[in-house]
């Protein structure tokens, strides 16, 4: 019996019953979880409150039901947005006979208007959960619908009720809803709405739909001494072309007349416009939105532009016999690019709730379909135009080669070399510039790595337990080791007498061990390593340390990431309050880590933390002796260094 349950005598298990299972009711999951509904609780997640609440107004706009938005920024962190549309119902709904529909909206999750289609044909809102999360994350929001004649009123506090729907009698000339709310604290901590931020998110709605007028204004102490103004009118009659002419004024371009379309999708699956040109000079950019939502990360709508654009631009250089327009590629037409695309589909799908990219597979067809054919046109009719973006593409995709040419390195050559074929995942770029060889500990941490990294730019290499120590190996022994022999073909630059930087096959090496005495451990093999058979590799700065993170903490839908028992004391008392409970976990090992996690702590660019190994000159000798003596032959010497500093050194740190 004991063989099947435990051995005698074991620590129990900690219970765990029915009454452990937690049923989150209303609206109290978005107050737990924020990061699942609008991407965390920082300054993007504020300011993704506002846009909920204008989609929604300019949701009525594009339906032909608006024509006019109040947005309003006053003292104390209040936004109110009022909009001239239908105004949200109020009768009772008809499953929830005791509640108005105004309350069912702003009270339950997936609830709303847009999911039949009935209401509105194109809309930003998709999930039923925009104005209900607003609603769970203010300390006060209050409600006021205009409907047939008659004013209504509703407050709320943090997602519930703090009054039932009032009839405020009868009113003329008006109609639509007003939703004014302040951000809880509790959630967002002083973080404040930027009036500049706003600002810019009105103009840009503003210009995606020219049948609408936005009215700006703002407490004039929250915009004193900046150039946001405090009142403004903002309707542009031309759209995304007025919006392309401000942004390039004073600009050089290569044609002097920009790309402007706007087109329905056949069969009233929507419709597409475009405002594009090319700057002489400079970085371009293209923006653009599905249904007035923005969408920074593209998507399959810009997908579609860009094939169009393409294959419309080689079909051009085919027509005037110039065979140098096969090489040109979205690199190189995109470039100088500096535009807006926006789109209005029924039923889009964006990644996520914030809704930063478009997935929807229909719109690359729709997209490329319709802009195809007017891109075609366009091309045709102005012949002196389309010579000029013609030979500005073919320049910068000869540019774009030449620069290939020079840096290129033997990379396949020297991938087919390698007797480890299934351990090294090599990246795409053929290049060094830009690129990363992660070694790792192991096949385990291995394969996360591979799911968590940059195929374009970063390779891992796994390497199997702890590497030879070679400040004690003989040359014959670091000669006969496949680990290293492997890590220096990969390199690709050589030891010793062949070493030349030149050919070295990344532009830089990112030793990531975990976060634990047996990964500092390996990491000193490999430094030793380097430091021994490649140190000019060292001195030229190509050498890191990744810095993946030993716990996570998390509470009230934050996480905080902690690198050792130090930092999580330090964390828990920054972002923690002191009753707080907290969950701790430990991370067993990069292995353990899930891919998408050792993506954002450890590996991607921008977020995580990299300490680059580093060789002053004059360094020389007091960083061979101490190699010596921490990695050398005689054990006495590693002994006398840790009886002189151990009242220094931390014996939880050190290995037994």
């Amino acid at each position: 019996m004991n063989d099947l349950f435990g051995k005698a005598g074991a620590k129990p298990a900690a219970a765990y019953t029915a009454a452990d299972i937690e049923v989150l009711e209303g609206l109290e999951p978005v107050r737990r979880r924020p990061g699942m509904y609008i991407g965390g609780t920082d300054e993007n997640a504020l300011h993704h409150l506002a846009a909920e609440i204008l989609d929604n107004a300019m949701d009525e706009a594009v339906a032909g039901h608006a024509d006019r938005i109040e947005v309003v920024l006053e003292a104390g962190n209040l936004l109110s947005i009022r909009d001239n549309g239908r105004g949200i119902p109020v009768d009772p709904h008809p499953k929830f006979p005791k509640l108005s529909a105004l309350e069912v909206i702003l009270t339950t999750l997936h609830s709303g208007g847009k999911f039949s289609g009935k209401a509105y044909d194109t809309s930003g809102g998709l999930h039923g959960v925009g104005s209900s999360v607003v609603n769970a994350l203010s300390e006060l929001l209050e409600v006021e619908v205009a409907r047939g004649g008659e004013l209504f009123r509703q407050s709320y506090a943090r997602g519930k009720p703090t009054s039932k729907l009032r009839r405020e009698g009868e009113v003329r000339n008006r109609r639509g809803t007003l939703i004014r709310f302040r951000p809880d604290p509790e959630i967002f901590g002083a973080q404040k709405f930027r009036p500049e931020r706003l600002f810019r998110l009105c103009r840009s709605k503003a210009y995606l739909f020219k049948g609408v007028e936005i009215r700006w204004r703002c407490d004039p102490a929250l915009v004193a001494g900046t150039e946001t103004p405090a009142e403004a009118t903002l309707h542009f009659p031309g759209g995304l072309a007025d919006f392309l002419a401000a942004a390039i004024e004073g600009k050089a371009t290569v044609v002097p007349e920009p790309f402007v379309e706007s087109l329905d999708f056949p069969n009233g699956a929507g419709r597409c416009e475009v405002a594009l040109t090319w700057l002489e000079q400079g970085e371009g950019f293209l923006s653009t939105y599905a249904n007035t939502i923005p969408t920074p990360q593209g998507g399959t709508h810009e997908a579609g532009l860009r094939a169009a654009l393409v294959k419309g631009l080689r079909g051009y250089g085919e027509l005037k016999k110039e065979k140098r327009a096969a090489s040109i590629t979205a690199e190189d037409l995109f470039a100088g690019l500096a535009g807006m695309l926006s789109v209005f589909i029924r039923e889009p799908q964006f990644q996520g709730q914030t809704k930063d990219k478009l997935t929807s597979p229909d719109a690359q067809r729709l997209v490329e379909n319709a802009l195809r054919d007017r891109f075609d046109h366009w091309l045709a009719g102005h012949p002196a135009m389309a010579d000029n973006l013609l030979a500005f593409a073919i320049e910068r995709a000869e540019e774009r080669l030449r620069r290939r040419a020079e840096k290129e390195t033997p990379r396949k050559s020297a991938t087919r070399k390698l007797r480890l074929p299934g351990k090294l995942a090599d990246c795409a770029r053929e290049s060094a510039e830009g690129t990363e060889l992660f070694l790792v500990e192991g096949d385990s941490a291995g394969g996360s790595a591979k799911q968590a990294r940059d195929r374009e730019t970063q390779a891992v290499l796994p390497l199997r337990g702890k590497i030879l120590n070679v400040a004690s190996a003989s040359a014959e022994k670091l000669r006969q080791n496949q680990e290293l022999r492997d890590l220096i073909e990969a390199l690709g630059c050589g030891v010793g007498e062949r070493f030349d930087i030149a050919k070295l096959r990344y532009g830089r090496i990112v030793i990531m061990t975990d976060a634990d005495v047996d990964g500092a451990h390996i990491a000193a093999l490999l430094m030793t390593f380097f430091y021994k058979e490649l140190p000019e590799l060292v001195r030229a700065g190509k050498l890191f340390l990744a810095q993946p993170p030993l716990y996570r903490l998390q509470a009230g839908g934050k996480s905080v990431y902690a690198m050792d028992d130090a930092d999580r004391e330090r964390q828990m008392k920054r972002h923690f309050k002191p009753n707080q409970k907290v969950e701790v976990s430990r991370f067993k090992g990069l292995g353990e880590m899930p891919p998408a996690l050792l993506r954002e702590t450890t590996m991607a660019p921008g977020k995580r933390t990299l300490l680059q190994v580093v060789l002053p000159p004059e360094d020389r000798a007091p960083t061979a002796q101490r190699i010596e003596e921490l990695m050398g032959r005689r054990p006495e010497l590693r002994f006398r260094f840790i009886q002189e500093n151990a009242a220094k050194l931390d014996a939880e740190m050190l290995d037994a």
